[in-house]
């Protein structure tokens, strides 16, 4: 009879708490998140829940009409009957006012048009900046990863933050958390580089600031990140883009999750995307161990995973892993794929799958409820517009200008710097060449803004790289006429500035259709580039080569001739200025760079943390060891290493140690150096890296100033994955080393006793 009386009794208390939930207005700004969704959910047919988990692209027929308002096609009409989990890139071809404005108007739309009023994430991207007309534009993610300075990295992302917002933008699919180790893939400098702890810094610094550590989510400061591409999409096979990707299980554990990881754990990250690829067989949209296993059941993610362009449906017609759209469909759902990106192919059939598997329906609610969080946490239910007015103010700030400008002085890398060659004297009456390829239309103003009145230049562009067509550039015939005139031009000047490299034809990404492509199979710099440079230095004159690119270049022929050599990568709007101030003596460069730079392409592969086995031969006929190094930048100061020590010459799990070492700058100008931490594990149960970046610090030092500068060492520093695939700390030696780059260093060792 008790038994009856309190089963009775928890049915009365279930069915109140049920009837509590469904009653629950998911209006309430009282309720908690949680509650809200829970309220919303089952009001919602099956058709608007999957509405929920899917976003088109705005170009379908989301547009401004001729005086700026809305203009919506019938498709997208009829789309957004049932609600829209979110729209890419509404606006991204109008300013920023205008997009807040139409951006208002197309949520005010979507909201009155759907039964619960459920409002739309609206999608950027952000390479240079916000991925739209009008925003501040700064550097690629590598070039701010040659600053070596975390701190920057997060106030750019804050300004991208900020300014998408204010254009009523709510995701960025950005920043990228891949590891790019192989120049050949086309889209290397959306990443931020080969080493692991450098792109952890980086993507975590990145999140943080895009999201406004994550208060700016829900008081509408602020955009919700999406870290990409889930996993290890920069190590497609032959750097070809949709090859497959093999990584061994530890690489995969020990170099390639930890910035999606810290993403998740440590900056919060609202999103996750899937990559294109698959993972050792295994496609990654398919991969329920990799989207839910690692992702969710180890490092605890809440937030949405969204697809890749299409990749859902990939799965049936290009992976043939699926024998259906329907089967691609459910193995994306069942991996934990949220939302579909684009395709009419893959989730827009799950309304007739569920007739046929209703169990279905209980992942679509997963799916949905991690989607609603989303929209809640940003806030959009209770306000869900942009106020016009702090958009004229906030976007393009003077402030966020200048940091752009901030940005570029901290990311230049000096690779070479024979006989001083740099800075050039503005105090000097000098007529400078500026000549070559990647020279832009306002590249001579703004060098004449920077150099003064004593600088006369003469600027020629000479020839192109490439017929600049979008899809499948081609390269240019040889033009002797152009490269003779551009002779010329350096024979007339005292020294001459060459402007080579790469554009944005030779390296982007090779989207799917066949006809576009991206990547390539060598990496030595296109067209006669090599051949001025060797002629204009045949001239007996000072030869300064910036160099700008989206890819590694083998530049061997450039590092040859050149006297003096800045590697830029992509630098903001303001880039030639910046680099300008530079060459004339006003800041001194401070970038390192983050990639190993080959001699070849016959390295491949090669970033300076191989395992040490991988440096026991060179090759025939090729120069020893990488053409610069991982970490290598110079300066005008000058900065000696010295008094390496180190606080106790032995660690145990449950302590730390503290290295230290003098860095003194014997030059002449203040100037900012990046004190480099790796450590080397001499013994290990498996084969180990030659040496791991595990800190740096950037500091500034005024000519003749000396700094102690100190890293902590940790046990955590020190944990791989062992023989039985389990994380381990293993006894034994190990040697730190502390210095300028990841081939000049200090170095003492000290021992882990367990």
């Amino acid at each position: 009879m008790k038994k009856l009386f309190f089963i009775a009794v928890l049915l009365i208390v279930v069915s109140c708490n049920t009837k509590a939930s469904s009653s629950a207005d998911y209006k309430d700004a009282s309720l908690s998140i949680d509650e809200r969704v829970e309220a919303l959910l089952p009001k919602l047919s099956l058709e608007e829940k999957v509405a929920q988990m899917r976003i088109f692209h705005a170009n379908i027929g989301t547009k401004p009409d001729e005086n700026g308002n809305l203009k919506l096609s019938d498709k997208v009409i009829e789309k957004l009957k049932l609600g829209i989990a979110g729209i890419k890139n509404p606006g991204e071809h109008i300013d920023a006012v205008a997009a807040a404005k139409l951006n208002n108007e197309l949520q005010k739309y979507i909201i009155e048009n759907n039964r619960w009023g459920i409002p739309a994430l609206f999608v950027t991207e952000s390479y240079n900046g916000v991925d739209a007309e009008g925003c501040t534009k700064f550097g690629r993610p590598m070039t701010s990863a040659a600053s070596f300075n975390p701190d920057l990295v997060r106030r750019q992302w804050d300004v991208v933050g900020r300014e998408a917002r204010l254009r009523g933008m709510h995701m960025c699919h950005s920043p990228e958390a891949d590891i790019v180790r192989d120049p050949r893939f086309g889209r290397m400098s959306e990443a931020f580089g080969e080493d692991t702890y450098l792109t952890t810094q980086m993507v975590k610094n990145a999140i943080i600031g895009v999201q406004g550590n994550y208060e700016g989510l829900g008081n509408g400061t602020h955009i919700g990140a999406v870290a990409k591409h889930f996993a290890g999409y920069g190590q497609v096979l032959g750097g070809s883009n949709f090859a497959a990707i093999e990584i061994s299980e530890r690489t995969l554990i020990d170099e390639i999750y930890p910035p999606f990881e810290a993403a998740v754990k440590e900056a919060k990250t609202l999103g996750v995307m899937a990559s294109h690829g698959d993972l050792n067989g295994v496609a990654s949209h398919g991969n329920p161990e990799l989207l839910t296993g690692v992702l969710r059941d180890q490092w605890g993610f809440e937030g949405y995973v969204v697809s890749d362009s299409n990749d859902i449906a990939r799965l049936y017609y290009f992976m043939n892993v699926a024998e259906s759209p329907e089967a691609a469909a459910q193995m994306g759902l069942e991996a934990g794929i949220d939302i579909d990106l684009y395709a009419e192919d893959s989730y827009a059939y799950l309304p007739e799958m569920v007739k046929d598997n209703p169990d279905l329906e209980k992942l679509i609610d997963r799916s949905v409820r991690r989607v609603l969080r989303t929209k809640f946490i940003l806030g959009l239910f209770d306000n869900p517009y942009i106020d016009i007015e702090a958009v004229k103010k906030g976007v393009r700030a003077e402030s966020s200008l200048e940091l752009a400008k901030e940005s570029d002085l901290e990311s230049v890398i000096l690779l070479k710097n024979e006989n001083k060659a740099l800075p050039l004297s503005k105090n000097k009456s000098l007529k400078v060449a500026l000549l070559g390829p990647l020279l832009n239309e306002d590249t001579k103003q703004m060098f004449e803004s920077a150099a003064g009145s004593n600088i006369k230049f003469i600027a020629e562009k000479g020839f192109q790289l490439t017929n600049q067509k979008g899809g499948a550039p081609e390269l240019l015939e040889r033009d002797p006429k152009a490269i003779a005139s551009l002779v010329n031009k350096a024979r007339s000047a005292d020294v001459s500035i060459l402007f080579l490299g790469g554009d944005k034809y030779t390296a982007k990404e090779a989207y799917f259709s066949s006809s576009t492509l991206g990547d390539r199979a060598t990496i030595d710099p296109v067209g006669p580039q090599d051949e001025l440079v060797e002629k204009i230095k045949a001239l007996g004159k000072p030869v300064i080569v910036v160099l700008k690119h989206r890819r590694t270049l083998s530049i061997n022929a450039i590092s040859e001739h050149a006297d003096a050599i800045l590697d830029t990568w992509d630098l903001s709007e303001f880039g030639d200025h910046s680099t300008a101030r530079i060459i004339f003596g006003e800041v001194s460069p401070s970038g390192k760079s983050p990639v190993t730079i080959p001699r070849s392409i016959g390295q491949l592969p090669y970033h300076y943390s191989m395992k040490e086995i991988n440096y026991k031969k060179e090759y025939l006929f090729l120069g020893k060891g990488p053409l610069y190094p991982f970490g290598h930048g110079l300066s005008y100061g000058d900065f000696k290493y010295s008094d390496i020590a180190i606080s106790n010459a032995e660690i145990t799990p449950d302590t730390e140690l503290e290295v230290s070492v003098k860095v003194t700058n014997n030059g002449s100008v203040k100037a900012k150096e990046v004190v480099q931490m790796y450590i080397k594990d001499e013994i290990g149960s498996v084969t180990r890296p030659d040496k791991e970046l595990k800190a740096f610090e950037k500091i500034e030092l005024d000519a003749g100033e000396s700094k102690t500068v100190s890293f902590t060492i940790t046990p955590k520093m020190l944990e791989f994955t062992g023989i039985a695939m389990e994380k381990v700390l293993e006894a034994g030696d190990y040697t730190v080393k502390v210095g300028t780059s990841s081939q000049e260093y200090l170095e003492t060792t000290f021992k882990l006793k367990k």
